[in-house]
């Protein structure tokens, strides 16, 4: 099923609301001809979505590659580079 749930207010007083389908696929938007694991969008967008029967991959991240990320470095850069 669809779900939407309320995300957060920006800093300019204007809230988001997160869409996700809780059977763990992917989401189609009518409207961009897009699918997402989730799509974030401001109240009342107008966007739509219907559930794909793709199911949403899950990534496994190395310790390493978790790090990399955080820290704004290239992947095969290395830790203390």
């Amino acid at each position: 099923m669809i779900k939407t749930d309320f995300f957060r207010t920006r800093e300019d007083g204007v809230d988001l609301y997160r869409t996700y389908s809780d059977q763990g696929v992917l989401i189609h938007c009518n409207e961009d001809g897009g699918d997402y694991d989730e799509a974030v969008n401001v109240q009342n967008s107008g966007f739509t979505f219907y559930e794909t029967d793709i199911p949403i991959e899950s990534e496994e991240l190395t310790d390493t590659e978790a790090l990399n990320i955080i820290m704004g470095r290239d992947q095969d850069e290395p830790e203390n580079g």
